[in-house]
């Protein structure tokens, strides 16, 4: 980078000092040191040693025979003569013998059965194949012999075969089972092919001990041959069942396929053409297998006469023949018999079997395992056989699909052939054939996943495509360092591709390499920065062509920030932002860190003033940063600021005012919008702000204008009007006062004057300004007559004063002001303001009018004298007559309370210590309504029906009476006189509390009653009481008194009278 700054500086002109910044950041060489050893390091030293054990591992592995021979049963005939047939499924193994016996294992369930199929059956008899479903339950088995051919279904419950007569003299070749709808209990549809080239459909329910049915489906008329082996799929669509049906001859791959029932799908092919295969060469031993995985097929072999015919089976693909049938077969390949040979002749295998990565192929007496994929011998197996049966060598194989087992068979022995972890090198077999995506799905560990990378990434740059060598380094995490892969890509100068890989890697890095991910990001940043540059630095002539390259290396460059901004370091960032001269990325990387301070502080820098306003109404944004930035952005443009101002929430205005206050500190036009007032007036009147400064300010800027319309509005407006007992303003009146007369804004220092309740300054300021409004503060005052006149005064003087027209006019003038005061002044107010040479004859009709009034005031006197002595008359005969007041009385008349006779004599006069006598009589209390109560009954009643504090009161204006004695007692025996009234002793003050407490109204007929009704019949504090009232029952009760309740409650309310006459003794 720093040979292509100096090229550039000689081809300017220029020094190469001037780049020395530049040239000193070079990302390709001085970093690499430094970052890739603390990448690496320790880390890696600890990965190596990971690595190399496991290494070992995978040595110890491929040691191992992926197949092994084991023998299983040495005489599983059981001397039932030579095995000439067998199948297995689900841990069951069926035998067929050569003198027609079916031997079942059921190594499964660990037990064994024999049964004799050529009973009754002349002639020797031999089973020529066995059939048995993967679940080990159903059981097919034909039987060769003089007598023809008989075929027989078995289950595994059965003790004793079924003879299947519809198939009687067909020799059964091949059996397809539905291996997604069979169970225990139901063969469901079967497919069976005879050795005269026909189709039969078969089902069998194990209840019904008997076949359901047996049907033909298809024959082959073409070219008629054996049937030699069959499979079937089936797949539930939404509209039935679709069936897949393959069938092989010695010559021939039949494929069938259809939706609906199987009869139905084969019946069709009578009108349409059968889909085959054909090969040349003839095998008497034809066979078709399926590799099946969870049920279903992933791919098939057929051993036909030309090689062996393999692909995958894909149920769901819609690759169709011309006339409609659905092909399903995919990858077709043969693999050729001599490539099982070294230069000899090809020898065809006998039988076979597959895996799902591997042919199983019985040739002679030995088993080879051929790769399916890379077609090479990878094993070969060997038998364990007796003497006797080497010469007639392994009849055939099979395989078990449910268990994950294979099978060879001789005429005596049955072998098992496992399967260890067969596709543990299949990586390597897929990579050899540089098919990198299948290399990778079959790899095992990380190891592996890297040497694909790694043979993917030299491909890459071997060709010099290194953007695609660097997507496949940066997957390698264990067998190639870090640095190796920099140093490469920095030796052939790739600076684009080191880039690449350092992305790359920083996808693959697992979170928690935080060190790693930072410096990696911080060393693409570099290359991002140095990549622009350099694009900058292009010929002018070539500018146009790398335009749309620099447009794309920005973005991507802004993504990468934005992607990484988390694991950057801030500072070192912003440095090499900085550094390299790019403002646009430094800004962007500031405000994607959230250093917002930076980015609008180059927004007011660039003049960008809508920019950085944005940015500030952000959420994440400090409210701090508006005071901050307030006064600059005001003077760049004060419209948009404001305007911003009052859309941001919680905006405090007092932490504006500098900013408000430099702004209308500089000129503007006559006619341009003040828009700190604006702001000003949206804060006061719909913000309803209350900050006395906020309102100083306002005013203060009212002051300044030519016009005080505003500056009145202003004052007079009430802003705290919404607030109980709040303040009709907000502004420091005094302050205002001082800027108003510093302004020379007469009015407005008036209603500040009158506001502040100098009501004398205000009028004196007022007759300075306009008389008028002199006038009106004067009539202000409302509630002091004597300042209202005062003012009123004043404001005459001044008139009278002023006037210089004729004396005669200036009179005429005083008394039609004087009417304006609606007779607050009079004449006699006046006249001092008058020259003492004035005629007398101009005040005339003014002072007559002046002493009518007086006169009038004098009589009004008179009759309000005149009332008040009539009025006083009045109370006095209404004192003499109250004294006359009496009530009748009848002699039975009983108290309220007690019952006794009011007028009873010799009663106790103890409770009647203050009160007037009335001869020998307790005293007592009548009512208008007729109801009468002795004095200290009606206490008692009243007392116990008030609240405790109205209670406490009575008694206690009680005890004071008592106290007195009777020498203070004076005996008027009822009478009141006009002279008790006005001398009233302290006992008849007392009396007359105690009758206002006790007797204002009746205590039966007035309010007191009527509150008694919501109260309850027995109060809270009486529950004691009242369980002292109940009745238990004697045991004589012939002695026993019956009291009846009045009597009871007589009793009770005398016991109560008692107690109270001892606590208030008299």
């Amino acid at each position: 980078m720093g040979t292509l700054l100096n090229i550039e500086a000689k081809r300017r002109g220029t020094t190469s000092c001037e780049f020395t910044e530049l040239n000193k950041l070079n990302p390709l060489k001085p970093s690499v040191k430094l970052i890739t050893s603390l990448i690496n390091g320790y880390h890696f030293r600890q990965l190596s040693r990971s690595i190399s054990l496991r290494l070992k591992i995978q040595e110890m592995d491929q040691s191992r025979q992926v197949f092994t021979v084991d023998l299983l049963e040495r005489y599983a005939s059981k001397g039932r003569g030579v095995i000439t047939c067998m199948a297995a499924g689900n841990d069951v193994i069926l035998l067929g013998t050569s003198k027609g016996w079916l031997i079942r294992h059921d190594f499964g369930a660990g037990g064994s059965s024999d049964f004799d199929l050529s009973s009754g059956r002349p002639g020797d008899q031999s089973i020529h194949r066995v059939f048995v479903d993967p679940g080990g339950s159903h059981c097919i088995a034909t039987v060769v012999g003089g007598g023809g051919a008989e075929t027989f279904y078995m289950h595994a419950k059965w003790s004793k075969p079924r003879v299947l007569g519809r198939l009687k003299g067909l020799i059964v070749n091949a059996v397809a089972w539905n291996r997604q709808l069979i169970t225990e209990a139901s063969t469901k549809e079967v497919v069976i092919g005879t050795d005269n080239g026909q189709l039969f459909e078969m089902s069998v329910d194990e209840k019904d001990k008997r076949e359901k049915y047996i049907k033909f489906l298809f024959e082959l008329k073409e070219l008629p041959e054996a049937f030699m082996a069959l499979q079937m799929e089936t797949a539930t669509l939404s509209n039935g069942t679709r069936y897949y049906v393959m069938a092989v001859t010695p010559t021939r791959l039949y494929s069938f396929t259809g939706i609906g029932l199987l009869e139905t799908v084969f019946a069709s092919y009578l009108e349409r053409v059968v889909h085959f295969m054909e090969l040349p060469g003839e095998i008497p031993n034809s066979e078709l297998h399926f590799f099946i995985k969870q049920r279903r097929a992933m791919h098939f072999a057929w051993l036909s006469g030309a090689g062996i015919y393999h692909g995958g089976l894909n149920f769901g693909a819609q690759h169709s023949y011309i006339d409609g049938d659905e092909n399903f077969v995919e990858n077709k390949a043969l693999l050729d018999y001599s490539k099982l040979s070294d230069g000899v002749d090809a020898v065809k295998p006998s039988s076979m079997a597959v895996s799902e990565f591997h042919f199983l192929l019985l040739i002679g007496n030995k088993v080879k395992v051929v790769n399916r994929i890379s077609e090479q011998i990878i094993e070969e197996l060997q038998f364990d056989q007796t003497s006797e049966s080497v010469s007639s060598g392994v009849i055939g194989l099979c395989s078990d699909a449910t268990a994950g087992l294979f099978y060879a068979y001789d005429q005596n022995s049955i072998f098992q052939v496992s399967v260890n972890d067969e596709g543990r090198d299949m990586w390597k077999v897929y990579l050899d054939m540089k098919e990198y995506a299948a290399a990778l799905a079959n790899c095992r560990d990380p190891l592996q996943r890297d040497q694909v990378y790694l043979v993917q990434a030299e491909a890459a740059f071997t060709i010099r495509d290194f953007l695609r060598a660097a997507s496949f380094y940066a997957k390698i995490n264990y067998i190639l360092s870090f640095e190796e892969v920099t140093l490469k890509f920095i030796s052939v100068g790739e600076q684009d591709a080191l880039r690449t890989f350092l992305l790359r890697k920083l996808d693959n890095l697992a979170k928690d390499d935080k060190c790693q991910i930072t410096m990696i990001s911080t060393w693409a940043t570099e290359l991002y920065l140095d990549k622009i540059n350099r694009l900058l630095l292009e010929e002018d002539n070539a500018l146009e062509k790398h335009s749309s390259e620099y447009q794309s290396i920005n973005q991507e460059f802004h993504a990468f920030l934005g992607d990484c901004k988390d694991v950057l370091d801030e500072a070192t960032t912003m440095k090499l932002l900085e550094s390299y001269g790019r403002v646009e990325e430094l800004v962007y990387f500031a405000s994607l860190k959230e250093q917002y301070e930076i980015v609008i502080h180059h927004y007011i820098q660039q003049g960008e003033t809508k920019k950085a306003l944005e940015v500030l109404q952000k959420p994440a944004v400090p409210i701090d940063l508006q005071y901050k930035f307030a006064p600059d952005l005001i003077v760049l443009d004060a419209y948009e600021t404001v305007e911003s101002w009052m859309t941001t929430k919680n905006l405090n205005p007092r932490k504006l005012i500098p900013a408000m206050m430099r702004y209308s500190s500089e000129p503007h036009a006559k006619n341009e919008t003040h828009e700190v007032i604006k702001y000003l007036e949206f804060c006061v009147h719909c913000l309803h702000n209350e900050d006395p400064g906020v309102h100083n300010l306002l005013l203060s800027l009212y002051a300044k204008q030519e016009d005080d319309d505003a500056l009145l509005r202003f004052l007079q407006c009430k802003f705290g009007k919404g607030r109980e007992n709040g303040p009709d303003f907000f502004y420091d009146p005094k302050y205002a006062l001082r800027l108003c007369l510093k302004e020379k804004r007469m009015r407005a220092c008036v209603h500040i004057y009158s506001m502040m309740s100098m009501h004398e300054e205000a009028v004196a300021l007022a007759l300075q300004v306009d008389p008028e409004l002199a006038m009106a503060e004067a009539d202000k005052v409302e509630d002091d007559e004597d300042l209202r006149k005062k003012l009123w005064l004043m404001v005459a003087k001044h008139v009278i004063e002023q006037e210089k027209g004729t004396k005669r006019e200036n009179i005429r003038k005083a008394i039609a002001f004087l009417k304006e005061t609606d007779g607050l002044l009079k004449i006699e107010d006046i006249l001092p303001f008058f020259p003492d040479f004035a005629l007398i004859d101009d005040f005339k009709e003014a002072i007559c009018s002046s002493l009518e009034d007086y006169n009038n005031q004098i009589e009004m006197l008179k009759q309000e004298m005149n009332d008040a002595t009539h009025g006083a008359d009045n109370i006095r005969n209404d004192i003499s007559a109250l004294a006359q007041r009496y009530a009748v009385i009848d002699r039975d008349e009983e108290c309220g309370v007690c019952k006794r006779k009011i007028l009873i004599v010799g009663g106790d006069y103890r409770m009647s210590r203050g009160y007037t006598s009335v001869g020998q009589m307790a005293p007592f209390y009548v009512f208008p309504c007729g109801h009468a109560f002795h004095v200290h009954c009606l206490i008692a009643h009243v007392t116990c029906s008030v609240n405790e504090t109205q209670a406490v009161t009575i008694l206690d204006l009680q005890k004071q009476l008592t106290l007195l004695g009777d020498g203070a007692r004076k005996d008027m025996n009822g009478g009141i006189t006009e002279d008790s009234i006005t001398s009233m002793t302290p006992v008849d003050k007392l009396r007359s509390q105690l009758d206002d407490a006790i007797a204002s109204e009746c205590p039966f007929c007035g309010e007191l009653m009527i509150r008694q009704i919501s109260l309850p019949f027995i109060l809270s504090e009486e529950a004691l009481q009242v369980n002292s009232w109940e009745i238990k029952p004697q045991n004589n009760l012939a002695n026993s008194r019956t009291l009846s309740l009045p009597i009871a409650f007589e009793r009770v309310f005398a016991a109560c009278l008692s107690i109270w006459n001892e606590e208030f003794p008299p």
